[in-house]
């Protein structure tokens, strides 16, 4: 399925006329297990809509017995608020970028390390290989239960009110919004930039009332948020890239015989090969379509940025942070030093 233009639109459209995205509500008292999965992405983002059609195969294969209700776009609270909620089973499922579960998890971000990764190639042998499995166990050690496919999120890019991000220099003083995590903010104060924690539901309104310059995303979540109406610069960096891990609250995972775990694991990783493939189409056919939104683009070589994290001690601190064991898998992964 090829997320266009239009489908983006119908599925917004239909996001605005009912409201909320909720799977199955309706029998939802005929299951026996009814399940909730959380997540910050707006409706018609490919990962609502592939986990849309994973859900309703759920409940097929199992014969109604588990109905997983889908809350988007924040619905249950703050990416902070989901992971408590998680974590105390609140809620059974939920997806979180491995950057913010470091705030849990202190080794899950490794996967987002400053330009690390060249290019899909690179991320999807990693996180399906060796780095994957290595953080999966780390998430396991938080009481949590993950998915083995990561869900992708995107290279992310710099958008800005002020002026195009060019070199290193551009990013000097520069008040940017970044997800809360401390890779984030370690990296930007390595830039000499102002990052500012602030949670993606108050990222539109924070951009609208300049609280700050501009904020980084995939080009998916800039356009599905509409943030082109807040940002004029579109600088493509590829600094980070991002995705999402699907979790389940333990509890909640045992809970479920043997053989639904079973169905619901298969559809859920079968799921996030298809958002894959969708958010990499949709990410490289939107730059057209955000430049006539008004956004003006420019193109960035990441040598000059990797070279200024180097000399700024960054990689140094993280290798030291994340251990030798992890920061070998990862130059692995990637295939060159960083440090």
């Amino acid at each position: 399925m090829t997320i266009s233009r239009r489908t983006l639109l119908q599925a917004t459209a239909a996001a605005s006329a009912i409201g909320t995205f909720h799977i199955g509500r309706a029998n939802a008292q005929s299951a026996e297990f009814t399940y909730k999965y959380a997540n910050n992405l707006p409706v018609a983002h490919p990962m609502n809509t592939r986990a849309s059609e994973a859900m309703a195969k759920i409940k097929e294969e199992t014969k109604g017995r588990v109905d997983i209700q889908i809350f988007p776009n924040n619905q249950l609270g703050s990416d902070t608020d989901m992971l408590s909620q998680v974590r105390s089973g609140g809620v059974e499922f939920f997806t979180l970028s491995p950057l913010i579960l470091s705030t849990l998890v202190a080794n899950a971000s490794i996967s987002g390390i400053g330009f690390a990764f060249p290019n899909y190639d690179a991320v999807w042998k990693a996180m399906d290989g060796e780095l994957g499995t290595y953080v999966r166990g780390q998430i396991g050690k938080a009481n949590l239960v993950v998915m083995d496919k990561i869900w992708d999120n995107g290279f992310r890019q710099i958008t800005s009110s002020k002026g195009p991000v060019n070199t290193p220099d551009d990013l000097k003083g520069f008040k940017i919004r970044v997800p809360v995590s401390p890779l984030w903010t370690s990296m930007f104060t390595a830039f000499q930039s102002a990052p500012a924690s602030i949670n993606f539901a108050e990222v539109y309104t924070a951009l609208q009332t300049k609280i700050v310059d501009g904020q980084e995303n995939p080009l998916a979540i800039i356009s599905t948020a509409k943030l082109f109406e807040v940002q004029k610069y579109l600088s493509l960096t590829n600094h980070m890239w991002d995705g999402f891990w699907f979790l389940a609250n333990r509890r909640a995972w045992e809970r479920l015989p043997e053989d639904l775990r079973a169905i619901v694991a298969k559809n859920i990783n079968a799921a996030a090969l298809l958002e894959r493939t969708d958010v990499a189409k949709l990410n490289a056919g939107l730059q057209g379509e955000l430049q006539s939104k008004g956004m003006v683009i420019n193109e960035t070589k990441a040598d000059a940025f990797r070279d200024a994290l180097r000399k700024a001690g960054f990689y140094a601190e993280w290798k030291k942070k994340y251990g030798d064991e992890a920061w070998a898998i990862l130059e692995k992964a990637v295939g060159s030093s960083l440090s």
